[in-house]
């Protein structure tokens, strides 16, 4: 029966070592996940952008050659590139996976098909710059320029006639 028990603890602590050695693996993947950055330039050099492995946005920097272009090429030329920043977040993942936990492991693989979930590729370039808001689509921005809407005129302020003085006091001050 000793035996029976030394055998336990001895399948107990390496059964908890595994654990902690897989902990350690995820905790490294983790670090170096959170490192990463990706980033982008638009093919003229004018939109420059870095977004974090969380696919958030962390630098943008908009060069002086934009200056010529319509707003709605440099909105949309952001958004191309952030798409295509994001796009590339499950390929970072599934690296750092492979380097520290291993592709095999269920918990990653379920990691990597959420970030492909969210972070879908980019639609293929057609060679031509679509337009930021086309004929079908719906507009709700508000216009910088646009005046402010017009404020209704007050009615014109209206005086009773003196029959109407119900206060009794004749015209008069009561302090009087």
């Amino acid at each position: 029966m000793p035996e029976d028990i030394a055998g336990s603890e001895q399948m107990l602590a390496n059964w908890n070592q595994s654990i902690q050695e897989r902990a350690a693996r995820y905790q490294e993947m983790a670090t170096r996940v959170q490192g990463m950055t990706i980033s982008e330039r638009s093919s003229d050099g004018s939109v420059e952008l870095t977004i974090g492995s969380n696919g958030i946005l962390q630098n943008l920097v908009i060069n002086e050659s934009a200056a010529g272009k319509r707003m709605s090429e440099v909105s949309g030329e952001i958004m191309k590139l952030l798409q295509r920043a994001q796009s590339k977040i499950p390929a970072l993942l599934q690296e750092a996976m492979a380097e520290t936990i291993g592709t095999q492991d269920e918990t990653a693989n379920v990691l990597f098909d959420e970030a492909k979930k969210n972070f879908p590729a980019p639609p293929p370039e057609d060679g031509f710059a679509r337009p930021a808001f086309e004929a079908n689509e719906i507009n709700f921005r508000v216009e910088d320029d646009a005046p402010p809407p017009a404020r209704p005129a007050a009615p014109p302020a209206r005086r009773r006639p003196p029959s109407d003085d119900d206060d009794d006091f004749g015209g008069e001050s009561v302090l009087s």
